[in-house]
């Protein structure tokens, strides 16, 4: 494969620290490459450096003669005065670009809702964004730099730049290096990792999951290596204790610090242990919404008012952990606000039980807001002396190092923390408040992977119903059982996840819009069904027994969930019986919807 270009020997560094030492790197015809690591480490200094945007202390960038390099970084960079159509085709006649594959599926892809003559001031920080993008990938450019590129992108603009981006070269052609926390869209586009740590990068084949498997297995290997080191020395420091007299008129403390240090040598990187906190008890009546909808006053419509909502029966059970899925302005923070009581709905009834406790994760950052000049340290310790973590006591310092602060970190006053940061600490506000339903709206924010990684760990650990509005389908698929979809003011039920949201939305979707499974519904007048005869007779007969097993299965996760509530919670064994008993049940529930949708169509 031909060399693109090259990093030789590059060092790096600021007055209060080193980016990288001696680090030497190369792209080349084909490489699909993305760059992880903790927020800070480099990773955008790193595209700076190779893009040819920053220059080294030390060392060299080579790129081959004539190669062409476009480049999206963080900064908004756009005129305001600028047109979205001047932004992304420039004076190019309309006729030229339109005769362009390329620009035509980058405009549908990113920028169709978008008023092609409006501002650039006039627009969103997400649409400002996007039409970046768009203006960038419209270029015929050799290599191609992306620094998260999927901020602002919902699921559907994701899935659709991941296959562009595998669409765009031939498979030995071209290079592409990307930044991004989004791990789904790593796996699909990236054929090798890159780990900025430690003033290095550290390469990996394959996408984010062989990453992850290749470094596991070098993780083992340094605890074994670090495991060896540290009986080697507890060898040493037991023969010091047997050694001579003169040798034990050493300090004794000296003797002791040296075999606690060894003892509790911290691994290299953060990690987030963090086990279940105490959550209030949660009966058998969460949320229901039963025919809720919501209209809000539009003098521009017609009408003077716009639907948002309509018809919506949903019955939240304890424990569910769902997933929302919608494109922006579909109404799922409408949907939320009725589950929080924030939003009154205009028709139809909202029932929250008596125990309900509700604590959202908002994007705002609303809860750091009036104590942003406060420690960090002071902010946990205002709530209590001490907390419970599996069963250990933790002070509010240490509970805060297992979410990856520093110590350093603990005395810093919260208006200085990063992004990431701030969004961890309001997460922990938020659990140690002990809730029992936890509403989650792009909690991936400013975070680093290895951190969602940990965030993940910490919800799966957490016993309570936990709702989640996320773009990052990594993590909605990680961390919910199943997936709604707000379509058309409608809640739709996805036995099918994700990929059935992308196909309904791309119009290949055969299934009706709402989402209870209607009884003997007849066909849609002017269609006839596929099937003829007795395959007919047969597919109606069995539609009928999968929703008899519907009923009864439902009825059984409700009952189950209410043995779950009333049970003794010291009762582990029993709690993970039933525990184990809902998941069975909730993976027959999606088989037998999936095998509904199918006998559906063909009498459609």
């Amino acid at each position: 494969m031909a060399h693109l270009l090259g990093a030789e020997q590059l060092h790096l560094e600021y007055p209060t620290r080193v980016i990288f030492d001696s680090i030497t790197a190369g792209v080349n015809e084909g490489d699909r490459i993305g760059v992880v690591g903790r927020n800070g480490d480099g990773k955008s200094t790193l595209l700076s450096l190779l893009a040819g945007r920053l220059e080294p202390d030390g060392g060299r960038v080579t790129r081959r003669r004539g190669i062409t390099v476009g480049v999206l970084d963080q900064r908004d960079e756009q005129p305001d005065d600028l047109t979205v159509s001047a932004a992304i085709v420039g004076t190019t006649e309309e006729h030229e670009w339109a005769g362009s594959a390329r620009i035509r599926d980058v405009i549908a892809g990113l920028v169709q809702d978008i008023p092609w003559h409006a501002t650039i001031g006039s627009l969103s920080g997400g649409q400002r964004r996007r039409v970046a993008l768009a203006a960038l990938l419209v270029g015929d450019w050799d290599v191609i730099f992306l620094d998260e590129p999927t901020n602002h992108l919902d699921v559907e603009g994701i899935a659709w730049l991941a296959r562009h981006l595998k669409n765009r070269w031939a498979a030995n052609a071209g290079g592409l290096i990307v930044v991004t926390h989004d791990r789904w869209f790593l796996d699909e586009v990236c054929t090798a990792t890159w780990e900025v740590h430690d003033q290095i990068i550290e390469p990996f084949e394959g996408g984010y999951a062989a990453y992850i498997l290749q470094r596991v297995e070098r993780d083992r290997m340094a605890a074994a290596s670090e495991s060896r080191r540290q009986n080697l020395m507890r060898k040493e420091l037991a023969w010091l204790r047997r050694g001579a007299p003169a040798r034990t008129t050493k300090p004794k403390f000296r003797m002791d610090a040296a075999a606690e240090l060894i003892a509790n040598e911290p691994p290299p990187r953060n990690t987030v242990a963090l086990a279940q906190l105490a959550t209030s008890r949660l009966g058998k009546d969460v949320v229901d919404l039963i025919d809720t909808g919501v209209v809000y006053p539009d003098p521009e419509s017609a009408t003077g008012t716009k639907t948002v909502l309509k018809d919506v029966e949903w019955r939240i059970a304890p424990g569910e952990r769902t997933g929302i899925l919608g494109v922006n302005g579909a109404g799922k923070s409408t949907l939320l606000g009725l589950v929080t009581g924030e939003v009154k709905p205009t028709s139809g009834t909202v029932k929250r039980g008596k125990t309900v406790r509700i604590a959202s994760l908002t994007q705002q950052l609303n809860e750091l807001k009036e104590i942003e000049h406060e420690r960090v340290s002071t902010v946990v310790g205002m709530q209590k002396a001490a907390y419970v973590s599996g069963d250990k006591e933790l002070t509010p310092g240490q509970l805060l190092e297992k979410l990856g602060f520093t110590s350093a970190q603990l005395s810093t006053p919260v208006k200085d923390l990063s992004g990431g940061q701030r969004r961890r600490l309001q997460l922990l506000l938020i659990l140690l408040d002990e809730p029992n339903v936890l509403i989650l709206d792009e909690p991936t924010n400013d975070l680093d992977t290895d951190m969602l990684a940990a965030i993940e760990d910490l919800l799966d650990s957490w016993p309570g119903t936990l709702l989640v509005v996320s773009h990052d389908r990594y993590l909605l698929e990680r961390v919910t059982d199943q997936q709604y979809a707000v379509l058309n003011g409608h809640l739709r039920h996805l036995p099918g996840g994700v990929d059935e949201y992308l196909a309904l939305r791309s119009g290949q979707g055969a299934a009706p819009l709402i989402a209870p499974l209607a009884g003997d519904a007849p066909p849609t007048a002017g269609h006839s069904p596929k099937l003829g005869g007795a395959d007919l007779r047969n597919a109606q007969k069995e539609i009928a027994s999968i929703e008899r097993k519907l009923q009864k299965a439902r009825q059984k996760v409700v009952d189950t969930h209410e043995l779950l509530a009333n049970a003794d919670q010291s009762d582990y064994v029993g709690l993970g019986d039933l525990t184990e008993t809902v998941s069975n049940l909730e993976s027959t529930i999606v088989d037998l919807e999936t095998r509904w949708l199918e006998l559906s169509e063909l009498l459609e």
